[in-house]
């Protein structure tokens, strides 16, 4: 079965004014974001990259941008599965504020059980990703073969989700997981189980440096700004 590329977008105005964007319309790549996406043709140079999925916000839309322009015969499939969470009541709010209602807890420790208040429970949010990779794994296969890599351009709590699902480990330990703006994840689907390859790999240490404010035990959601 394919590999699978799963690319998060590049660090977006949302991510740098601490803001849960969501389904929000309007979020764009900040200049750092803009910098990533224009680096990914050369980081993936030597991926024969068979298809090109999206999720259908803006921000993986510019991500994926150089990319397209780089590799003019191939065009990119929306897939609003791999949209971002919807996070509902909570879209467009800060960060700084949600850390003090009761759900956020929740979310941090027992996401299984976590709905947001007028979008969907992060089970659902996995469980249609998932679907969306079973779907285009059979697709890329029976139209490329079973060796062909594919990318989708994605977002931070799908790709922790996926990565989640593709060790076996239960939902409730996806918060673990860290995937960084235009990080680069692959996963090698076979016949009887997949292999993570890479996570989150950026090719940058920075952020592994200590910060003048500590990051805390709280997993970011919505997947973080990154390194400062």
């Amino acid at each position: 079965m394919p590999t699978l590329i799963l690319v998060r977008h590049g660090r977006s105005t949302a991510n740098t004014e601490g803001l849960l964007a969501g389904w929000t319309p309007g979020v764009a790549l900040d200049e750092r974001g803009a910098a990533q996406a224009a680096a990914l043709p050369g980081r993936l140079a030597g991926l024969p990259l068979s298809e090109i999925v999206t999720s259908p916000l803006q921000r993986c839309q510019e991500t994926l941008r150089p990319l397209l322009d780089a590799r003019p015969g191939l065009r990119a499939h929306t897939d609003e599965r791999i949209g971002e969470c919807h996070y509902g009541d909570w879209s467009g709010r800060k960060l700084a504020e949600l850390r003090d209602e009761p759900l956020m807890e929740v979310v941090q420790a027992h996401p299984s059980a976590a709905a947001f208040p007028g979008g969907e429970s992060m089970r659902a949010m996995q469980t249609r990703a998932a679907e969306a990779v079973r779907e285009w794994n059979a697709r890329v296969e029976r139209d490329h073969g079973p060796d062909a890599v594919y990318l989708m351009c994605s977002h931070g709590d799908v790709i922790k989700s996926l990565v989640a699902e593709a060790l076996g480990l239960h939902l409730d330990l996806f918060q673990r997981i860290s995937v960084e703006p235009c990080s680069v994840t692959a996963i090698r689907y076979t016949r009887l189980r997949p292999f993570l390859v890479r996570l989150g790999d950026t090719g940058d240490f920075a952020s592994l440096a200590p910060r003048e404010e500590p990051s805390g035990d709280e997993a970011p959601v919505g997947g973080g700004a990154g390194a400062p």
